[in-house]
Parts: structure tokens; sequence; C-alpha cells
């Protein structure tokens, strides 16, 4: 990694959920690399103090803390102490989330509800909580993880590809409503990528796609998505790697009995 430029107090700053391993930690180091001051936060306190060590070895600047993002009240506190008196928050990057896999009716539903809790509740206590200090700031934006899965439903993965639609749901909601404010939302949308998340995953998807992507794949999209040449067409969905880009430009230009064959061809259900 190459030193960052210099970090001062009027650098852009980014806060990143689920930032101790995975999609996250590649996005801190990514934007930490570029001058960037982070905010990384995790339950995973471990996680977040070996990146800490990482970024700060490299010259950049980085605040670590816990975040439960189904709490709201640890939203605000975490928040409050990245923004310190400025109010600066110039990108949110939700990406804490969870994923289990199996038949629908063979996962507990404490099971179930811990990955809508996670994956679109933290969600939406982020963007709640966050909405000041990004109405606040010229340019803000933010970045929600997706998925490919929120593309058309998928088998093994049910609930998991709910909490996926129920986000894109809300970014494109979003990136209407807060347009008038100044705020860009966009969904990032990968397929299978290489984090612990996925191991041990096995479904008729994973066996017909494999997993392609790395989290540093996925870190530099989300940076390139944020550093967008000059378009006067919004772009709110960022597929990320060949296969997503192929499935998505099907499923916009295909009607939904051929978007249903494909998935059922691929899952082999």
């Amino acid at each position: 990694m190459t030193p960052p430029p210099s970090v001062s107090p009027s650098s852009p700053t980014v806060f990143i959920s689920g930032a101790a391993a995975g999609i996250g930690r590649a996005t801190a180091v990514a934007f930490a690399r570029r001058g960037y001051r982070v905010g990384a936060y995790d339950v995973d306190l471990g996680g977040l103090a070996s990146l800490r060590e990482e970024v700060i070895a490299h010259g950049g600047d980085i605040a670590i803390g816990h975040l439960d993002v189904s709490d709201a009240g640890d939203w605000a506190l975490k928040l409050q102490e990245f923004a310190g008196s400025s109010g600066r928050l110039d990108i949110l990057v939700n990406n804490a989330g969870v994923l289990n896999h199996g038949r629908f009716e063979e996962i507990g539903l404490q099971t179930q509800r811990r990955m809508v809790d996670v994956n679109v509740y933290g969600v939406m206590a982020g963007l709640h909580t966050a909405f000041p200090y990004l109405r606040d700031t010229r340019g803000a934006q933010v970045v929600n993880l997706c998925s490919a899965s929120a593309i058309y439903g998928q088998p093994e993965l049910a609930t998991y590809s709910a909490t996926k639609f129920a986000v894109r749901g809300l970014t494109e909601a979003l990136e209407l409503e807060w347009r008038r404010y100044g705020i860009r939302v966009i969904a990032m949308l990968p397929l299978f990528v290489a984090t612990a998340m996925v191991d041990g995953v096995d479904t008729g998807s994973t066996r017909a796609l494999g997993v392609r992507l790395t989290a540093e794949d996925v870190a530099e999209e989300i940076y390139a998505a944020t550093h967008p040449s000059r378009s006067r067409l919004p772009k709110v969905h960022y597929p990320v790697g060949r296969q997503t880009k192929v499935l998505a430009g099907m499923a916009q230009v295909s009607p939904a009995w051929m978007a249903r064959l494909l998935i059922k061809t691929v899952t082999r259900t």
C-alpha cells in the first residue's frame, strides 16, 4: 500500500459499519489510503484493532469503535463521536450484514429475525440517525451494500434475499426523497464474495456460479461509485462483477417468467 495523502481536519470522512473484516475492512483500507478520515465500526473489536494498526502503519487516519447496528442509540453515540464538533459526514457505508442459508422452513425464526434486524433495521437505523450529519455536509453520499440476490429471490437464501430487496427498495426511495438535501444514495450489488460470510455456504447458486469476487474488488467499486465521472443521468444501482452485470442487464430487458426460469435453472430448484 502506498502512503495516503496527508490527512488533515479538512479531509473527507467515511463511516463504515461492519468494518472489522471482509468488504467493510477492505473499504476502510481503500478510503484510508486515498486520504480519507475513516470511521470503522463493528461488534468485533479484535478485528477493528488489527485494522487500525494496518491503517496507521501506512499513515492513515482511523477511528474505531463497537457498533451494534440494530441499536439506534449505539448509532447515535458513535456518529456523534466520529463527526465531532464539525458534524461532517461525507460518506456513510452501510455494510454490516449477516447471512444464513438453507431451506426456509428449516431455518429457525430467531435466526431469520436476526437477519432482518441486522440487514434491514440496521440499515434503517444508520440512515435515520446519520441523516442530520449527511444533510449538513455538502455533497454527502450513502452507499448501501445490497446484493445480486435482490435482482430475483434466491432459493436457499430466501430471507437473506428478502432483506436485500428491502435495502434496494429503501435505497431507491431515499435516492429520490433525499435529492432535495443534496444527498446521493446508491446501492452496490455484488454476487458472492470470498469473505467469511460465505464460508461453508453451499447452495445451488454458489455451486453453479462460484465465488469469483474478492472484498478488495468490491471496495474498489465502492470507491469508484462514490467518485463518478460527470453525468446528467443519476445512477442508483451498481452491479459488481461481470456475472452480476449480466444478470442485472437480463433482468431489465427480460419478462418475469424468463428471470424465474433463469434462477430456477441456475439453482436447480
